[in-house]
Parts: structure tokens; C-alpha cells; sequence
């Protein structure tokens, strides 16, 4: 097990759970105005779902440190470029999350494909 994973992934699952609760109560009027509620909460569900995932490679998944960092860039780029769409309505970002749902592809295919340690 590598602890330094391991802590990255838990301190993504706190952040998965904070964002989600901030955006439930402190940013949903704004969220709700702008049309982009869906967006922040598809971000958080993507998010935690990567996040635990990224728990149980830290733990188990030693010789799949390649699929850990690719859902890793996933959460970055998929859940982040969505964080930043909802609050910013900047269309430029859009072109960024394909990018992350890629990594998380990548990474689960990883874990199809490359053997059990």
C-alpha cells in the first residue's frame, strides 16, 4: 500500500463530499440561476465515484499504479473542468472534460486488461 495514495484519495473523497454539500447549500441559487445544478452534481458523483475508486487501488492495487493516476487525471480533468463550467459559464472549458472521461476509460480499461496483484 503506498500512503501517499492512499491520503491523496481520501482527501478527494472529503473534497467529493464538501463540494457536494456546497453546492447543495451555499452555491445552489447561483448554480440554479445559471442553469448548471446537473453540471456541479454530475461533477461531484463522477468525482466520489473515482475517488473511492482510487481508495481501493491505493490498497490493493499495487502493480496498477497506471490505472490510479489515470482516474486520478480523470477527476482533475472530467470533475474539475465541470466544477469550473458550472460556476464560470466559460464554454472554453467544455473541450476539457472528454479529455477526463477518456482518462477514466483509460484507467478502467487498465484495470480490465492488465493483470491481478
Amino acid at each position: 500500500m503506498s500512503i501517499a495514495l492512499f491520503r491523496i484519495a481520501a482527501a478527494l473523497c472529503f473534497l467529493a463530499v464538501a463540494l457536494g454539500a456546497f453546492g447543495a447549500h451555499a452555491l445552489r441559487s447561483t448554480l440554479e440561476g445559471r442553469g448548471t445544478l446537473s453540471t456541479w452534481n454530475t461533477a461531484v458523483l463522477y468525482h466520489f465515484i473515482h475517488a473511492i475508486a482510487l481508495l481501493a487501488l491505493a490498497l490493493y492495487g499495487t502493480g496498477n499504479r497506471g490505472a490510479w493516476w489515470l482516474l486520478f487525471a480523470g477527476i482533475i480533468l472530467f470533475s474539475g473542468s465541470l466544477y469550473s463550467i458550472a460556476l464560470t459559464n466559460l464554454p472554453w472549458l467544455g473541450p476539457v472534460t472528454p479529455l477526463g472521461g477518456l482518462c477514466f476509460l483509460a484507467g478502467w480499461v487498465w484495470l480490465i486488461i492488465a493483470p491481478p496483484r
